[in-house]
């Protein structure tokens, strides 16, 4: 049977707004109080930092900036998802995502996931916003003294002309009137539990914010009940990866290059150097997977195996490669 993760309607959110940072041409502000990252975060096996106005700000301007029709549709699907969810994602700051992982069966793992954006927000602003993408049929929900307004948007978003995925329904809630919680009806009750100290392992949070000057940032638990959902059709490779414990990464951009890093911390200093043996032996393999491929992800493929290094640190693996913001753009359609 085939093996899958789900992803929960706040993943949508997650997933667009990381596929429009990867090209931003950014400026290197200093990162937010610790305080203000983990507030409302629940207890998480895995937790992201997205600079949103930066994203919205430099990364659209960035990389559509040399074709008009392009950025004005950009914008327009900005304009589409505030019609659909009554989220501005203009108002937002900064996306704090937690994951929970869930398995439903020996087949899945469902990620339980929760954004708490952080902006200025007024309260009855934003609920009437949400009721009115809801069409008449919004829902609400009091929870310890907070309101949680519910929709069906049912319809799939388009952002950036980037990412288009299905958002199903959509549970929002203010906070207060800086912090705004999305995600399913349960995942948003467990952000208000978590209150303003929030619950987030300050391990996690730590590997998600390394970077300081990063767009974006994760930290995330790799438990062997995650692995085990995923089929990696080699037993030598599955045995290496057995060995990772955590995982955490970041993107940077700048002078028209973005820059990934992805780190695996394992279980002893042997898995580590196990890891990167496999993996120089699979970048080997690369140039026949590419000759396979049809522009311009062949370009940008190219740019990514030609520029990755791959290195052993004690019981670390790390991975970085870069590319540049214009073969990124070349992809968008």
């Amino acid at each position: 049977m085939q093996k899958l993760i789900r992803k929960s309607p706040l993943i949508t959110v997650v997933f667009l707004l990381l596929s429009s940072m990867v090209a931003a041409q950014t400026r290197r502000p200093a990162p937010p109080p610790a305080s203000a990252i983990t507030s409302y975060l629940p207890a998480s096996d895995a937790v992201a930092i997205i600079d949103v106005k930066r994203a919205l700000n430099e990364t659209m301007p960035g990389i559509l900036g040399g074709d008009a029709a392009k950025l004005a549709q950009a914008n327009a699907e900005i304009d589409k998802f505030k019609t659909k969810t009554g989220v501005d994602l203009r108002s937002v700051d900064r996306f704090a995502i937690s994951v929970r992982y869930v398995y439903p069966s020996p087949q899945t793992t469902k990620l339980d996931t929760v954004g708490i954006g952080h902006g200025n927000f007024n309260p009855s602003a934003v609920t009437a916003s949400v009721r009115q993408a809801g069409n008449g049929q919004a829902r609400e929900e009091k929870y310890r003294g907070a309101t949680i307004t519910i929709i069906n948007v049912n319809d799939n978003v388009k952002m950036f002309g980037v990412w288009d995925m299905h958002v199903g329904e959509l549970a929002v809630c203010v906070l207060d009137q800086n912090t705004i919680a999305l995600g399913e009806v349960p995942t948003v009750r467990s952000a208000i539990d978590a209150g303003k100290a929030g619950r987030a392992p300050a391990a996690l949070v730590a590997l998600a914010t390394h970077d300081p000057v990063a767009v974006a940032g994760f930290g995330a638990n790799i438990t062997p009940e995650l692995l085990a959902k995923i089929d990696l059709g080699n037993d030598t490779l599955a045995k290496d990866v057995s060995s990772i414990k955590q995982a955490y990464g970041s993107l940077r951009s700048g002078e028209g290059n973005v820059a990934v890093t992805l780190v695996a911390r394992t279980d002893s200093v042997a898995a580590a150097k196990n890891l990167s043996d496999t993996l120089q032996e699979l970048r080997n393999l690369g140039g026949l997977l590419l000759a396979r491929m049809t522009e311009p992800r062949k370009s940008l493929a190219e740019s990514a195996l030609n520029n990755l290094k791959v290195t052993a640190r004690e019981t670390e693996l790390e991975i970085r490669t870069q590319v540049t913001a214009a073969s990124l753009a070349a992809l968008i359609k």
